[in-house]
């Protein structure tokens, strides 16, 4: 998919999806998030696809939301500009909703700068690995708009409320070593190694069932919203559909011939 606004190349097992929109920092505008919800579904229906790694090509990993469209929205028919936004935002809530379901591991290679509806794409990954140059801004606030790609959700399940709030009501930018510090990405990458870490990082999450991982992420991104016993129970249909995987039969079979 070289020349798209997105482009997978398939390392091995793992898909890298690249926001290809350089020369506007991989701001996010219509075309970019129909070729991302695209990519995200062709990856879901690949079962030799193992893990995502989501990066940006050029300097940034995502700027956000694209400025250009949003003069072009205020310039619009103020009779559409709410139930024109109200669909578009849907899209957004879609097109994030499908990374963060995805049912193998997701980690963003975070190049460069992450901001606005970069930093949720982002947050929406299993993992963050940051790389020196990388910054992280949910800059919202600054543009008079509130987080619209799951941020009020992500931020404060990574590094608190308290934190989250500071964040979010400021729009302060945070560089790459306090992102590490206070829990907003797992690991730090060296200057122009931000990719080749996360593929190594994924490496550790290959190895294994991907149906076991599919069936613990449905069941971890509800953990803080259930009660035990609600996860006790999604725990056990999950374990009994586990019970049937080519994958725990063959390590059964294994133990026992040794």
């Amino acid at each position: 998919m070289s020349g798209e606004v997105v482009e997978v190349v398939r390392q091995g097992d793992v898909a890298v999806v690249a926001l290809n929109r350089p020369d506007a920092r991989n701001a996010i505008d219509d075309a970019l998030r129909e070729a991302f919800a695209e990519a995200l579904d062709e990856i879901a229906a690949d079962p030799g696809v193992k893990a995502l790694v989501l990066t940006g090509r050029g300097s940034a990993f995502c700027a956000g939301g694209d400025v250009k469209a949003m003069g072009n929205r205020l310039a619009a028919d103020p009779d559409r500009v709410a139930i024109d936004g109200w669909r578009r935002q849907r899209r957004t809530a879609g097109f994030v909703q499908r990374l963060r379901e995805l049912d193998r591991v997701t980690i963003a290679a975070v190049n460069g700068p992450a901001m606005g509806l970069g930093m949720d794409l982002a947050l929406a990954c299993d993992f963050i690995v940051a790389a020196p140059e990388a910054r992280f801004g949910a800059a919202f606030v600054t543009r008079g708009l509130i987080p619209d790609g799951g941020g009020m959700y992500f931020l404060p399940r990574r590094v608190g409320m308290q934190r989250a709030k500071d964040l979010l009501y400021s729009g302060r930018v945070v560089e790459a070593d306090e992102a590490l510090r206070i829990g907003l990405a797992d690991q730090l990458a060296l200057a122009g190694r931000a990719v080749e870490e996360a593929l190594s990082l994924a490496g550790r999450y290959t190895g294994g069932s991907t149906a076991a991982i599919a069936l613990m992420k449905s069941i971890l991104s509800r953990s803080f919203e259930s009660d035990p016993e609600q996860i006790a129970q999604l725990g056990g249909q999950a374990q009994a559909i586990a019970y049937t995987t080519a994958e725990h039969r063959a390590s059964v079979a294994r133990f026992l011939r040794r």
